[in-house]
C-alpha cells in the first residue's frame, strides 16, 4: 500500500485532505491522472495538515459571523410602508424580495430572499413576524411592521 493525499472528496475513500492508504497502481492510474490525490510526501502531509486546521479556523470564524447575523437580525424591527385600501388590505403584497431589501439599508446585511421563510405574501397592514435562515440552521425571527404608504 502506499500513502496519498486526496487533493478532491472521493466516494468511498475519503474527503479533501485526508491521508489515505491505496494500491501503487490505483494511485498511479487513476487518482493521479485525474487530479485527485498526490503521492503522500513529509512536505505534503505537513501542508495537508496546515490546510486543515486553516480551514477549521475559517469554519469557526463563518458560524461566528452567521450567529452575529443572526441575533443582529432578532433585534432588528423593519418597517414597510405600502399602499393600502380603507380596509387595511394592501392593493399588493410583501414578499421576500420586499424583506430583504429592507434588512439591506435598515443593517447592511446581505441575505438570500430564497432564505426568508413566508408561507403566503404579507397582504395585509399590521405587524408580522418573519423568519429568515441566516445560516445552517441559525433562524432569526424579524419584527416587520407593515404600514400605508401616505
Amino acid at each position: 500500500m502506499t500513502q496519498a493525499i486526496l487533493l478532491e472528496d472521493v466516494d468511498d475513500l475519503g474527503h479533501r485532505g485526508d491521508p489515505v492508504d491505496v494500491s501503487p497502481g490505483y494511485l498511479r492510474n487513476y487518482l493521479i491522472p485525474r487530479k485527485l490525490a498526490a503521492p503522500a510526501t513529509p512536505g505534503a502531509l505537513e501542508q495537508a495538515q496546515r490546510r486543515r486546521v486553516e480551514a477549521e479556523r475559517a469554519e469557526k470564524a463563518r458560524a461566528e459571523r452567521e450567529e452575529k447575523a443572526a441575533s443582529l437580525l432578532s433585534k432588528t424591527v423593519l418597517t414597510i410602508h405600502q399602499r393600502a385600501g380603507e380596509d387595511g388590505k394592501l392593493f399588493g403584497s410583501v414578499g421576500a424580495k420586499e424583506i430583504v431589501e429592507a434588512i439591506r439599508e435598515a443593517r447592511d446585511l446581505r441575505i438570500d430572499r430564497r432564505n426568508v421563510r413566508l408561507e403566503q405574501p404579507i397582504r395585509e397592514i399590521g405587524t408580522h413576524m418573519v423568519e429568515i435562515e441566516v445560516a445552517d440552521g441559525a433562524v432569526a425571527t424579524v419584527k416587520t411592521i407593515v404600514t400605508e404608504e401616505r
